[in-house]
Order: C-alpha cells, then sequence, then structure tokens
C-alpha cells in the first residue's frame, strides 16, 4: 500500500513539473511573439521616417537636419532600450527553463539518464553516418 502511495505521489510531482515547464515554454513563446511584433513595428516606423528623411533631406535647413537627427537618435534609443528589455526577459526565462529541468532531473534522476542515454546513441548514430 505504501509503494501505490508513493508511486503516486512521485508521479504527480511528475506531472507538475511538466506542466511547469510547459509553462515555460508557452510564456515564453507569448512573450518573444509579442515583443517581436513590437520591434517589427518599431522597426518600420523608424525605416519609413529614414526614408522620408533622406527623400527631404536636400531641401532642409541645418537645424530642420539637426531635430530630425535628434528624432531618429531618440527613436534608436528607444530600440536599443527594447532589445535589452527582451534580452532580460529572454534571459529570465532560460533561467527559469534551466529550473524546471533541474527540478525534474532531481525527481526524476533514473528517468534523465535513460533519456540522456538515449539521445547520445542517437546522436552517435547520426554523426557516424556522415
Amino acid at each position: 500500500m505504501e509503494t501505490n502511495f508513493s508511486s503516486s505521489t512521485s508521479s504527480n510531482s511528475a506531472d507538475k513539473l511538466s506542466n511547469a515547464a510547459k509553462n515555460v515554454y508557452n510564456d515564453a513563446r507569448s512573450t518573444a511573439q509579442n515583443t517581436s511584433a513590437a520591434l517589427r513595428s518599431e522597426l518600420s516606423s523608424l525605416k519609413n521616417d529614414l526614408d522620408a528623411l533622406i527623400n527631404r533631406a536636400s531641401n532642409l535647413s541645418d537645424n530642420e537636419l539637426s531635430e530630425a537627427y535628434d528624432r531618429l537618435m531618440t527613436q534608436f534609443s528607444s530600440l536599443r532600450h527594447a532589445a535589452k528589455g527582451i534580452a532580460g526577459q529572454a534571459s529570465r526565462q532560460i533561467n527559469r527553463g534551466v529550473e524546471t529541468t533541474t527540478d525534474y532531473v532531481k525527481d526524476r534522476p533514473m528517468q534523465s539518464v535513460a533519456v540522456a542515454t538515449g539521445l547520445g546513441v542517437l546522436l552517435g548514430m547520426l554523426f557516424k553516418r556522415r
């Protein structure tokens, strides 16, 4: 009777870890999609502004060129800040993934060894053919 209880407990913890891994993956994917769309929009806007400036550059005064330069540099700064934010989010989500994986390996060491061995054999067979 005790064996069934521990078996169901380890199964529950494996299910929790599996769900946590899925949540980490889904969070990372949705965040990446949202930030990717925002960056594309900002880059498109920046490109349009640059194209417009290039087309009008010969007709602009020094002051107008200076103002346009300042606006473009502000947009570049904004994009750089957004890219740093994305890199920070990616780093945090990678760390969450590593923690989830570490927890899974700690809870199920034999299964983890079996999976690693199987992957090693598979990769060995693939590389041997080439």
